[in-house]
């Protein structure tokens, strides 16, 4: 980010908030602009090359102009952590009203995912992405990159669920203090971990490691091949399959 001294990082913060001051606004965006790119990144990687980064990055832009209006500096939060969620959550909103996914990979998605279904109640165990390859006629690359998109559309459709009992949409930023949790939450949060960690535990070494340092580390894939001497395109296969045992038994421990 922009370095500014504490002392000026403070002076245009106070201007912003007094009188909205224009220059001070501007130098906040500039400092702040880094998270946009950081989100734009983190969520690119498992997303089609047809979705353009500048997209994501004006979509990114509109969850920061958005946090640096309605910023409370009165609460105990620091503004990284405020307008990572608006940002985040924008980029993500829009993914979902915009149909990001192509028809043809939504039809893909759905091919792959019925010759999951069959070939495990006919194996009686997991398909590996070789077997579901042969059976739908596709690269084992291309089973891997739909099943990543997949994997991260589901991820995109939680939000469709964030409405009222009145039909009005929630805020899907709101930001909740987890010191606070009710009881039945406590319970659901520590059962998901269980889960997930049982689940991560069953992959093998290598898949553990780039699981660790892409979301633990926040490694991009690139640098995760730098460290473990592997290419950038031999990290995503490895990222992918991984994303595919996770979704493949999370699933059948939800259902």
């Amino acid at each position: 980010m922009t370095k500014l001294s504490s002392t000026e990082d403070q002076q245009y913060w106070q201007k912003w908030i007094d009188s909205r001051d224009s220059h001070a606004g501007d130098v906040l965006v500039k400092r702040y602009m880094p998270l946009v790119t950081f989100h734009v990144q983190r969520i690119s990687v498992t997303l089609p090359k047809s979705v353009n980064k500048d997209d994501l990055k004006s979509l990114g832009m509109i969850g920061l102009y958005d946090a640096l209006e309605k910023f409370d500096p009165t609460r105990d939060l620091k503004f990284d952590t405020y307008a990572s969620f608006r940002i985040r959550g924008a980029i993500l909103d829009g993914l979902r009203k915009e149909d990001w996914l192509p028809r043809s990979s939504r039809e893909k998605a759905k091919k792959v995912d019925a010759a999951i279904e069959k070939l495990e109640q006919k194996l009686m165990r997991n398909a590996t992405i070789k077997e579901i390859a042969e059976e739908v006629q596709m690269s084992e690359n291309e089973v891997s990159q739909t099943v990543n998109e997949g994997f991260f559309a589901n991820i995109l459709s939680m939000d469709d669920y964030q409405y009222e009992e009145d039909g009005n949409e929630k805020s899907v930023f709101a930001i909740k203090d987890n010191s606070t949790l009710t009881p039945e939450e406590h319970v659901v949060k520590k059962e998901l971990i269980s889960q997930l960690v049982e689940v991560i535990d069953q992959l093998n070494e290598k898949e553990k490691i780039i699981i660790s340092l892409f979301y633990k580390e926040e490694l991009t894939l690139t640098e995760i091949g730098q460290v473990m001497g592997l290419s950038t395109s031999r990290i995503s296969q490895i990222h992918s399959k991984a994303l595919f045992k996770l979704k493949n038994t999370l699933q059948k421990n939800v259902h």
